[in-house]
């Protein structure tokens, strides 16, 4: 075992030296995936796997630190998963504000809660909120905790929040037709005023982006890793790293 772990430090380090950190990208979304699947692989419950994914989640954000990303976006639960049977969506809850409050007391990292958080339990939302407050002077790392999150819902709330503020302004409809554009639109998404995400990682072997950043993944570099998300190294994640500096990233085709 030692003489494995000693041979992935010894690659990991030497995968880091080999890395540009001008060409790093500067804003990471990142596909949590795989916890349950992990859960079941080690003869555990659902929610050992969602505890096992939420310890993963600082040595992930130290990775990024450590190679000039300044933006991360975690998915830790979509729109979709809302749906999840009732007890383990409690303890899912639960999971989730323990690991966010967890990360406000570090105070590495300025948090940003991204979703719907009118359709997530009181106590998550303002748990969520309250993590903001606390890192909002934090200079570190931009970290997106996305909960209750849905690219399609996003859109959709940014639509509403653009047609809410024309209202007040008194805004005809012919002017506000010629309101109706990317940058506007842009301007409502929860993201608002960040980078777009230059590389996309999902976890677990699936190569599907789930309506994840829909919109400002348009010119998004996705890379698919076989691990599970509480399997997920930080060998894994300079691969990925790698593999983005050695694209040519080519916008709109």
């Amino acid at each position: 075992m030692w003489v494995r772990d000693g041979v992935l430090r010894a690659y990991s380090t030497r995968l880091r030296r080999s890395l540009d950190p001008g060409q790093a990208p500067k804003h990471v979304g990142v596909i949590l995936d795989g916890n349950r699947r992990w859960a079941t692989s080690q003869g555990s419950s659902s929610a050992a796997g969602h505890r096992a994914g939420a310890a993963k989640i600082k040595d992930f954000l130290t990775w990024c630190e450590g190679t000039g990303v300044e933006v991360v976006t975690l998915w830790l639960l979509s729109t979709d998963n809302l749906g999840r049977p009732g007890s383990e969506l409690t303890e899912l809850m639960r999971i989730i504000r323990e690991t966010v409050e967890d990360l406000a007391v570090e105070r590495r990292w300025r948090l940003h809660p991204v979703g719907a958080l009118d359709l997530l339990p009181d106590d998550t939302a303002q748990a969520l909120k309250a993590a903001e407050d606390a890192t909002h002077d934090v200079s570190g790392l931009l970290v997106n905790v996305a909960v209750g999150y849905g690219g399609r819902r996003e859109v959709v709330d940014a639509v509403r929040a653009l047609l809410a503020e024309h209202q007040q302004l008194g805004t005809s409809l012919e002017h506000l037709a010629l309101t109706l554009d990317v940058e506007n639109i842009g301007r409502h998404l929860y993201t608002k005023g960040q980078p777009d995400p230059d590389l996309v990682i999902r976890t677990s072997g699936e190569q599907r982006l789930s309506g994840f950043l829909l919109w400002q993944s348009a010119h998004s570099e996705y890379y698919f890793c076989e691990a599970y998300w509480p399997d997920f190294r930080e060998v894994d994640f300079l691969r990925a790293i790698r593999d983005y500096e050695s694209r040519q990233r080519r916008y709109g085709g």
